[in-house]
């Protein structure tokens, strides 16, 4: 009640702080500014710690809506597009110059030109409290993190227990003839007390690696080059190094499996198709390929990604943004939290992705738990990614693929409206 009150009062003022001790000491927070309220949440799982306000971007240079993070920090930054305009505090979110800073001028109406400016004192304070990674989410309206508890969200493998004794080996208590006397040895138990089984403890799992970025999405002619690729190597056609690029190894590699199989590509010009992405797959005995791919990145570098299989594809994701905030690596299990984001589709968008319907792009009902429901990942992928997982890390569902800001250096971002 206390947090929800001075949260209230924080966005009639300029700038209020909820709980500094726990600011200092979150490790889960992510940052949420809202462009029709000109306001700015920090959040430490479902707990507002700090609350500002902010000025966005005018007409003409608006701030984009999307899924950021922090990229870089520098307490003294001048701007590279505006005449060196002093940027105190800044926190890069792109490198294409979208920033949250300290300014003089914060009038809680949008007036910078596309950053997010912030009072001084409250500039300086959130400087201190992130690092590198910290999610930041910008949107039209204000958004707030729910507890989300879905099976397909990830969580920590629970360790086995270890059975006692696993190595004695068990003789029969019984004689092997009924007429046959036993001996039985006994011992003074009054000279030496009887020992008390001590339970062997499962070791204590190792403590959890930096957090990780996950993005599942559609597949594009990328993911679905680099399988052919993969796949054609299998099979005896050299086609080069997976990179998801057409060189001159993989164009003669994809020519020689077709050249082998004329009934099967008659009339199919495309030098890339969806026939030659399911002969492929039934070639290496791989079954139906997947429609989608979930990539993984550690510290804004890529560390794998592996296909992911979509149910009715004509239907659009939409766009949902989870954060874990605790394990608890002896149950195996995970406290997520996740907001929906609107991202309507432009029909030519729509068009390149092959849906039709886009009704969960809207925030209404359950998007989320409609979304969840239709993404199936593999057990292996699965299990190498909850070997993973640590407090921080995050996913984001997603139609649109990496996105143009997604680079050297990033977590996923994906805009939502520019």
């Amino acid at each position: 009640m206390f947090s929800r009150l001075v949260f209230g009062l924080g966005l009639l003022s300029a700038t209020a702080l909820v709980h500094p001790a726990l600011a200092a000491d979150a490790r889960t927070l992510q940052i949420i500014v809202s462009k029709d309220k000109q306001s700015l949440v920090v959040y430490d799982g479902t707990e507002v710690v700090a609350t500002s306000k902010v000025s966005t971007g005018k007409d003409g240079h608006t701030t984009p809506s999307g899924i950021f993070s922090v990229l870089e920090k520098q307490k003294y930054h001048e701007s590279n597009l505006y005449s060196a305009a002093p940027m105190p505090f800044m926190q890069r979110l792109t490198w294409s110059g979208i920033a949250l800073h300290e300014s003089n001028s914060v009038p809680r109406y949008p007036a910078s030109h596309g950053c997010v400016r912030m009072p001084g004192a409250f500039a300086k304070m959130l400087y201190g409290m992130t690092d590198p990674g910290v999610p930041v989410i910008i949107s039209d309206g204000e958004l707030v993190p729910q507890p989300i508890d879905h099976p397909t969200l990830f969580h920590p493998d629970a360790p086995a227990a270890m059975p006692l004794l696993s190595d004695v080996e068990l003789r029969p208590s019984m004689p092997d003839s009924p007429e046959k006397p036993v001996q039985v040895a006994m011992n003074d138990t009054a000279a030496m007390p009887m020992p008390v089984a001590q339970p062997i403890a499962a070791p204590e799992p190792e403590p959890p690696s930096e957090p990780i970025s996950m993005l599942i999405t559609r597949r594009t002619l990328r993911e679905t080059v680099i399988d052919i690729q993969t796949l054609l190597n299998q099979l005896g056609f050299p086609a080069g190094n997976p990179d998801g690029l057409l060189g001159s190894s993989t164009v003669q590699a994809i020519k020689a499996f077709k050249t082998l199989r004329p009934a099967e590509f008659a009339g199919d010009r495309s030098l890339v198709s969806d026939t030659l992405l399911r002969e492929v797959y039934a070639a290496a005995g791989k079954g139906e390929p997947p429609n989608g791919v979930i990539m993984v990145r550690q510290a804004f570098k890529p560390i794998f990604e592996a296909p992911v299989t979509i149910a009715d594809p004509g239907l659009a994701l939409g766009t949902h943004f989870f954060t874990l905030h605790a394990v608890d690596e002896k149950a195996g299990t995970a406290d997520w939290l996740g907001i929906t984001l609107e991202n309507n589709l432009s029909r030519e968008t729509m068009k390149r992705l092959g849906i039709t319907n886009q009704e969960s792009s809207i925030i209404t009902g359950k998007p989320i738990a409609r979304s969840l429901n239709r993404i199936a990942i593999p057990d292996e992928t699965r299990h190498k990614i909850d070997a993973l997982i640590a407090p921080g890390s995050t996913l984001t569902i997603s139609d649109t693929g990496l996105g143009r800001e997604t680079g050297e250096g990033t977590d996923f971002i994906t805009i939502t409206r520019g």
